[in-house]
């Protein structure tokens, strides 16, 4: 089972939108791969669902974090990393991926998505992460 970490704007699109995230919302929901997520996850995502632009109401906030923390594995990052100086929100992404030993980190975003590895970590888009997960479903 492939170790993945996605970035908030993964929960966030699978929440919001059907599509590509919502997909991989779901594989983590059935089991097929392993999600992992940390408090710094769970409390962005929680503030941007909040914000104007989405407007959820608290009550469904609290549900959907809720919901989140069922599928996914817990972990508590112990290094701080500072490796992303023009949004360093984004090194949060990344030491959930180390604390949980990420196969891949799923993401959109263009400062994650240029580093290409961090550690043993493979960074990828969304639709790359598919298409390896399914070859690796293919290959048991």
């Amino acid at each position: 089972m492939l170790r993945v970490t996605a970035d908030t704007n993964i929960f966030i699109s699978g929440l919001n939108f059907a599509g590509i995230p919502r997909q991989i919302l779901r594989l983590a929901e059935s089991g097929a791969i392993r999600l992992a997520v940390s408090d710094n996850i769970l409390d962005e995502v929680a503030r941007v669902l909040g914000r104007e632009k989405f407007g959820w109401p608290e009550v469904e906030i609290d549900r959907a974090v809720t919901q989140i923390s069922r599928f996914t594995e817990h972990v508590e990052p112990k290094h701080r990393i500072d490796a992303i100086a023009a949004d360093p929100s984004d090194d949060r992404i990344l030491e959930c991926a180390v604390a949980s030993r990420s196969e891949y980190l799923v993401t959109g975003d263009k400062h994650l998505l240029k580093l290409g590895r961090f550690g043993g970590t493979k960074i990828v888009k969304p639709a790359d992460f598919l298409e390896i997960q399914a070859q690796a479903g293919r290959g048991r």
